[in-house]
């Protein structure tokens, strides 16, 4: 593959990462709006995470089951062209399912399509993330999948905002009807997309296939199961929880700012924009040391990106006609993470540790405060859950050897802690403490990621990161 056509096929490929997080961060906005109109409970609006996180799961366990019932990996019979072409033809099938989930103010429907955009994904992310690391210089694998992360990013940026638009209009127009059929338009736009991206893949020249890489003859001799390792069954606990804390502490903001600070459904936009938006600022925080340039280059990098990246928050809000004055000060956040990234200087089992104390401190915060400064403490969980995925990964599959394959799949199952976590947090919510003190439950999660952290601080951790969900 030429210079040029690798660098094509890795656009198109990269395509996939913002569709997967414009998704995941508008489900927030959805969580509102169906719990209002519908008069859901706490508990029952969590089950929106839960559907489009657990296809995660199901999708993952059907692939590896098939995979041994066929004694042939799926993606290796079908192709990682046409895998990534079937995965988006079923996300798109999933969008269709928001046209009588919209017309008809259908729950459950909205639940089934949000599950099929779910199961799309999985197979997705399970080509496209491998598909990153070895399409050009394979020393430069985790530069790529950081650039995939910070588009990633972007979608989760802005896919609330445009939610949010499409259901409300524009912020300066005052309107707070809730208006369910508007839901299916962004969503059906977003189908297309997947189709036309789908063609894109058949004709594009993103490899079909991926090389085996055998395994060095100096390599220690694998054990019998991946569940051998600690280090792995440890770490899917960990991304269990990780991607727990990270999307239940979204999805039950709307309900934390509408209850204590007053703010309307068709507000909560800019602050549910603002979380997803600090998980780019963090990791274009940390990828500022993956460019080729000198030391000094890369300081200044470090000081400049995650400002940036704050940017594209404060120009998408903008456009949507938010005020976003108040938010200047969340400026001081930034310098904040840039002074905890500079003290885990790179190490995967450091920056675990310094980041899941500074979010255990972000939700006591938030628990103990009140007002803006709980609501701006719970989002800053944001900018410590950002480059959290990375570190587990790779801790997790750190001497795996011939299990690291098996073992990144298991992985990938456990991104249903986004949805299992979120209901747990909405029944607090809902029957035991409230809403702001339903935190606790993430405060857990981040005490498990530091224990985490502190029994994988022995690993040799040379291999590089890989890519959050």
């Amino acid at each position: 593959m030429t210079k040029s056509n690798s660098s094509s096929a890795f656009v198109t490929l990269v395509s996939v990462f913002f569709f997967w997080g414009f998704v995941a961060a508008s489900n927030d906005i959805l969580i509102p709006v169906f719990k209002k109109a519908l008069s859901l409970t706490q508990l029952e609006s969590q089950m929106i995470s839960f559907a489009f996180y657990v296809a995660y799961t199901v999708g993952s366990l059907a692939y590896y089951i098939t995979s041994k019932i066929r004694n042939q990996d799926i993606l290796n019979s079908l192709g990682y062209r046409n895998g990534l072409a079937l995965g988006l033809f079923i996300s798109a099938m999933g969008t269709l399912l928001f046209i009588p989930a919209a017309n008809n103010a259908s729950f459950p429907l909205l639940l089934g399509g949000l599950f099929t955009v779910g199961l799309g994904f999985s197979l997705q992310q399970t080509a496209a993330n491998p598909l990153a690391i070895v399409m050009g210089d394979p020393a430069k694998g985790s530069q790529r999948l950081s650039l995939a992360g910070g588009i990633n990013n972007i979608g989760t940026t802005i896919g609330p905002v445009i939610i949010a638009y499409a259901i409300f209009g524009s912020a300066s127009s005052g309107n707070t009807t809730l208006n369910l059929e508007a839901v299916k338009t962004p969503y059906l736009i977003l189908g297309a997309a997947f189709l036309i991206v789908a063609v894109i893949f058949k004709l594009s020249s993103v490899p079909d296939k991926i090389e085996s890489v055998e395994e060095v003859s100096n390599e220690p001799k694998s054990k019998g199961s991946p569940f051998d390792y600690p280090q792995l069954y440890l770490g899917m606990i960990a991304i269990f929880v990780y991607v727990g804390v990270e999307v239940s502490t979204a999805s039950n903001l709307p309900e934390f700012l509408m209850q204590k600070l007053g703010v309307n459904e068709q507000s909560v936009a800019p602050y549910v924009s603002l979380f997803w938006a600090s998980l780019m600022i963090g990791r274009w925080t940390s990828a500022a040391g993956a460019f080729n340039i000198s030391e000094t280059g890369k300081k200044i990098l470090n000081v400049v990106l995650p400002f940036v990246a704050f940017l594209v928050f404060l120009i998408t809000n903008v456009i949507a006609n938010h005020d976003v004055t108040h938010f200047y000060f969340y400026a001081l956040f930034i310098v904040l993470l840039i002074f905890a990234d500079k003290m885990s200087n790179g190490q995967p089992s450091r920056q675990l540790m310094i980041y899941s104390f500074f979010g255990i401190a972000a939700l006591l915060v938030g628990i103990f405060a009140s007002g803006e400064v709980s609501a701006y403490a719970f989002i800053t969980v944001g900018l410590f859950c950002s480059t959290l995925w990375p570190c587990i990964f790779t801790l997790a599959i750190t001497g795996l050897g011939r299990h690291t394959n098996e073992g990144s799949s298991l992985l990938i199952m456990m991104i249903m802690g986004g949805g299992v976590v979120s209901l747990i947090q909405g029944y607090f919510a809902d029957h035991v403490v409230g809403i702001q003190q339903s935190y606790w439950v993430g405060v857990v999660c981040f005490a498990y990621l530091a224990y985490y952290a502190y029994r994988t601080r022995h690993l040799d951790v040379s291999q590089t990161a890989t890519k959050g969900h």
